[in-house]
């Protein structure tokens, strides 16, 4: 069975992410990639976890949870670190909810407003 290994631009491609956010993910230590002279070699692990950076993003997470997050499985094992991904879960949903809240708030007034507006055109 032969190992998938993307090249830097076919990293880039499936991930639709720029060639900097992706070195910068490197920098950071969000990935690590096979180099061979000066090519890039991202392996299942390395797709892997950019799945998983991604949809942290997507949820809100900031980088640096996410790189924490991500070394709790190489220091210590699954079990705490699904146990830190249901306390950061539930924290996360909780910003969610209090924004999505804010934003339902934001959205009547805007709509009260604009009401007003046609009122008053109409006088």
């Amino acid at each position: 069975m032969t190992e998938t290994r993307l090249t830097f631009k076919e990293m880039c491609a499936r991930f639709d992410v720029t060639p900097r956010t992706l070195r910068y993910y490197e920098y950071i230590e969000l990935l690590a990639p096979q180099k061979e002279g000066r090519a890039r070699f991202y392996g299942a692990r390395e797709i892997a976890r950019m799945t998983l950076v991604l949809r942290g993003r997507r949820f809100g997470f900031s980088l640096e949870e996410i790189r924490q997050w991500l070394l709790i499985y190489q220091q210590k094992g699954t079990r705490p670190q699904l146990e830190a991904w249901i306390a950061m879960a539930d924290r996360q949903l909780d910003a969610l909810a209090t924004q999505r809240a804010e934003l339902d708030a934001a959205i009547d007034d805007l709509r009260d407003l604009r009401q007003t507006a046609l009122r008053e055109l109409d006088t």
